[in-house]
């Protein structure tokens, strides 16, 4: 193993990364707060200071990813439809079937310079987590209960805010609702077998009615739906403490430009054959190791990095001062409550990375129901 290796595997590395997107995440987030009053006065003004702050928080993953793992990422595409990418907004259609899968989603973001303004839907619960769910308060974030009677008017109006938005996004949608799993895939083709579907291999039945809220609400604003499908190299089944261990993996992405019917029903239809071609070209990913048609790389922008060193160098200069202080003032009790709260805090990051795990995904379409899919 390499020194570079070594440092990147070392549990204090970890802690240092984690510290630094703990503190200034919440820092952060005490600007966005500061930005309320800003709402009254000039509303586009304050959306775009929150895309930015938020790309400070969002782009420390994204740079961990790039520039700490070293993760290569692909893209199969159009070359024609290339151009294109974060010059308009999108709905991005993307398979739900790896634990870092939100993470490579943000990085093609960041590649098309959209990631501070990046949309998702969310579950609520997440909105009240600090520096990631309070960032997406802040930046409009569209939270759902996955009931739909309550979500179907919230989720409108929340997507209908979005009309008028400044800046270009990519609203990335799992339609699949919860991460694939052996049992959540058993379970789905019951449902598809039941309702008269064709069964899949490697996705879970699509849930269209959220999918055809999303594309009513922004129809006119979001100019194309990206169907795209994530995968790594070499059966790779990378995680996020993978990544903080500095571990290199290759994700390829292919993303084709599409047009959806109005019609709720043909809305539905058009889903379910979109997650038909998906899997076929799962099949043929599995089977020959790469996607049909040409491969871009879209390059690393630097921004990301030199924000995480920007704030690397903010907070760990007065960690350092405060260790040295702790030395060498001599005490004991304040040495043995500094590695109190050093530990409390490794336990909380493990805790953190541990509910990005699949066997930690939500039990959301676990349990066999007749209701309709939704």
């Amino acid at each position: 193993m390499s020194l570079a290796q070594l440092l990147k595997s070392h549990f204090l590395s970890h802690l240092i990364i984690c510290y630094v997107f703990l503190v200034s995440g919440l820092i952060i987030n005490l600007l966005q707060l500061c930005t309320l009053p800003l709402w009254l006065l000039d509303k586009q003004l304050a959306r775009k200071v929150n895309c930015r702050l938020s790309y400070c928080i969002s782009s420390q993953l994204v740079a961990a990813l790039e520039w700490w793992s070293g993760t290569e990422c692909s893209l199969y595409t159009d070359p024609k439809s290339y151009p294109l990418y974060g010059k308009e907004n999108a709905i991005v259609v993307l398979n739900h079937s790896f634990e870092i899968d939100f993470l490579c989603g943000w990085t093609f973001c960041e590649r098309f310079g959209v990631l501070g303004s990046s949309k998702v839907l969310a579950k609520k619960e997440l909105a009240y987590i600090p520096v990631i769910g309070w960032m997406w308060y802040f930046l409009e974030i569209v939270f759902c209960k996955r009931k739909w009677e309550e979500d179907r008017k919230t989720v409108a109006e929340s997507l209908q805010n979005l009309r008028d938005y400044p800046e270009n996004y990519w609203f990335l949608l799992y339609c699949e609702g919860t991460r694939f799993t052996p049992k959540k895939h058993q379970i789905s083709m019951q449902v598809a077998e039941t309702k008269g579907l064709p069964k899949l291999k490697y996705h879970l039945l699509p849930r269209t009615k959220g999918f055809w809220v999303t594309v009513q609400n922004l129809r006119g604003t979001v100019a194309a739906v990206y169907d795209s499908t994530l995968n790594f190299r070499n059966n790779q089944t990378p995680t996020l403490l993978g990544i903080l261990n500095g571990k290199k993996y290759h994700a390829d992405l292919r993303i084709p430009l599409e047009r959806i019917p109005e019609d709720e029903s043909e809305c539905a239809d058009w889903l379910h054959k979109l997650y038909q071609e998906k899997d076929s070209f799962q099949e043929g990913y599995v089977q020959t190791g790469r996607y049909p048609g040409p491969t871009v790389s879209p390059p690393c922008r630097p921004w990301s990095l030199i924000n995480w060193l920007f704030w690397s160098c903010l907070l760990l200069y007065p960690l350092g001062l405060l260790l040295v202080q702790l030395i060498i003032s001599g005490s004991v009790v304040t040495i043995l409550a500094s590695v109190v709260l050093c530990t409390a805090a490794s336990v909380g990051v493990r805790w953190m990375i541990g509910q990005t795990e699949i066997n930690r995904s939500s039990n959301y379409g676990s349990k066999m129901t007749h209701q309709e899919n939704n």
